[in-house]
């Protein structure tokens, strides 16, 4: 008695192992092909493997909760003969399923062969007149005797998802016969509900014709002479912000609030301080009356410019406001920071980050200019976007996002005006900080942003 090793075929959709969920068979139980053996959980969904020979099982290789790489040996069976489902080699071998390009065209004698050796492998019961149209007829040979039909098993070159492979078996369709209608050739539920209706192999004359993709003109791709990927170690700054960030996403429950702001006004005083500063030789941005409007609605809200220390399970409120901001440089993601930010006017604040973000970008921040955080804003806007969910520099609390500014037609009661509007968030750490308390945050923020002329009585 041979044995033949059933092992975890490719799903496709791009899985290279799966969580066993549950065995399907035990040890000795008659196994037929094509009969579904194991329940497999992928990181797309839970499917049915099915075993492509027929046998006794003899072995199980992996239990339930074992991850189980792709191609790796799931079960053993003792096969008589040793035969795989539509088999026609000696019975000692075992032999490819025949694919799309390889499948017997309809009424030739090597698929009359194939059959009668099929039939004759296996024990015989009376086949039913519905089951007529989906059983193959034996040749003469064989007497006419009918036998249980099992799909032959998809062949490594046929692209299709593992449902439509399931609907290919449960319908009684040789899915190795079908021409692919979806991308790439990848055969659909769709081609197989068409070929249930008219036999094994799906239409390919007259108008259910399908252009083949190999017909499609597709752009070469050369012959670079080496590998089409490059490995690079994860080190320096690039793997600090990934421990980082991976730890600040393991540790904080997040939740991001966005608001739309009207920003006429804090646009006209930006333009009148820009005049102002470029007699100091100063860049004067929008970060740093966002940071005053930040600085002055975490003075109200208190809980935002703190921190968690989770060691000793503590709250703890900041009584300054060290306020950090992203800097985007050339070896990744850098958080400088404004020290007591809150005795600083608009101009030194400007001044500041400019200076900072000059050291970041030529890597000379001191280790002293990136400390003491207690709460931080990123500047996307910069650069482009509308809306993002940032991540909280842990041990903060809060990160204020600063989106770019957009023209939106307003109407004054008589015309539409322009308008000028930039989104923010506010993302919070929720172990402290409820939805609520960020909405009427992010409210009493706005309220300072539309109305700049506020901020000048906030720092008096």
């Amino acid at each position: 008695m041979a044995t033949q090793n059933v092992k975890l075929p490719d799903v496709g959709e791009g899985v290279t192992e799966g969580e066993l969920v549950r065995w399907l068979v035990k040890i000795g139980d008659s196994v037929k092909a094509d009969q579904p053996v194991v329940e497999l959980m992928t990181d797309k969904a839970t499917v049915e493997v099915p075993s492509p020979f027929a046998g006794t099982v003899k072995e199980l290789k992996y239990k339930e909760g074992d991850v189980v790489p792709i191609e790796s040996v799931l079960l053993v069976l003792d096969s008589e003969g040793g035969k795989a489902a539509g088999a026609t080699a000696a019975p000692t071998q075992q032999t490819k399923t025949p694919t799309a390009k390889e499948s017997p065209k309809s009424g030739g004698d090597n698929k009359d062969q194939q059959q009668a050796q099929q039939m004759s492998a296996s024990p015989t019961k009376p086949v039913s007149k519905e089951a007529m149209g989906k059983v193959p007829q034996a040749s003469s040979a064989s007497g006419g005797a009918g036998q249980d039909f099992h799909p032959p098993v998809a062949g490594s070159d046929v692209l299709a998802t593992p449902a439509t492979r399931r609907l290919a078996r449960e319908t009684g369709v040789d899915i190795n016969g079908l021409q692919g209608s979806g991308l790439a050739g990848r055969v659909t539920q769709e081609d197989v509900q068409k070929a249930k209706g008219g036999g094994a192999s799906a239409p390919t004359s007259g108008s259910q014709a399908r252009t083949p993709m190999k017909d499609i003109p597709r752009p070469s791709v050369p012959n670079q002479g080496g590998s089409m990927e490059e490995r690079v170690p994860l080190r320096g700054i690039r793997k600090k912000i990934a421990e980082n960030m991976q730890m600040a996403k393991h540790i904080i429950p997040h939740f991001t609030l966005m608001e739309e702001a009207r920003v006429d006004q804090l646009v006209l005083m930006r333009t009148q301080a820009k005049e102002h500063a470029e007699k100091y030789g100063v860049k004067v941005t929008y970060l740093p009356f966002i940071m005053k409007a930040l600085i002055a609605t975490c003075r109200e809200f208190p809980m935002f410019n703190a921190s968690m220390d989770d060691a000793a399970a503590e709250i703890v409120y900041k009584k300054f406001f060290n306020i950090g901001f992203a800097a985007d440089t050339p070896t990744g993601l850098m958080v400088p920071v404004i020290k007591n930010a809150d005795f600083k006017t608009v101009l030194q604040m400007s001044q500041e980050i400019g200076q900072l973000a000059g050291k970041a970008r030529e890597g000379k921040l001191a280790l002293d200019d990136m400390k003491g955080a207690s709460i931080t804003v990123t500047n996307i806007g910069s650069v482009a976007g509308l809306y993002a969910t940032p991540i909280i520099n842990h041990p903060e609390v809060a990160i204020l996002g600063m989106y770019k500014i957009m023209d939106k037609p307003v109407w004054n009661g008589k015309e539409f005006v322009r308008g000028q509007f930039m989104n923010f968030t506010i993302t919070c750490d929720h172990r402290l900080i409820d939805g609520a308390v960020a909405a009427n945050f992010m409210k009493a923020f706005v309220a300072r942003i539309e109305n700049p002329s506020q901020l000048i009585l906030d720092m008096i």
